[in-house]
């Protein structure tokens, strides 16, 4: 089951990324260029809305999975 959600949770540590991931780093510059929406709109149809456990979010396992 993937919830209805229009933004991730993010962390309450996300103040720690910016100060120890430098603003030049190659990660960070994807995470700024790219659009991860469409991995949402491709997978919307593989998750139940209303059966099973909550899911962890799409893009988090995709930038999991390729970064």
């Amino acid at each position: 089951m993937i919830p209805q959600q229009c933004s991730m949770i993010l962390s309450p540590y996300s103040e720690l990324y910016d100060m120890l991931i430098p603003k030049d780093n190659l990660l960070r510059k994807i995470n700024e260029l790219v659009d991860f929406s469409f991995v949402v709109n491709e997978l919307k149809d593989k998750y139940c809305l209303d059966n099973g456990r909550q899911a962890i979010h799409p893009i988090r396992m995709f930038k999991n999975i390729c970064c």
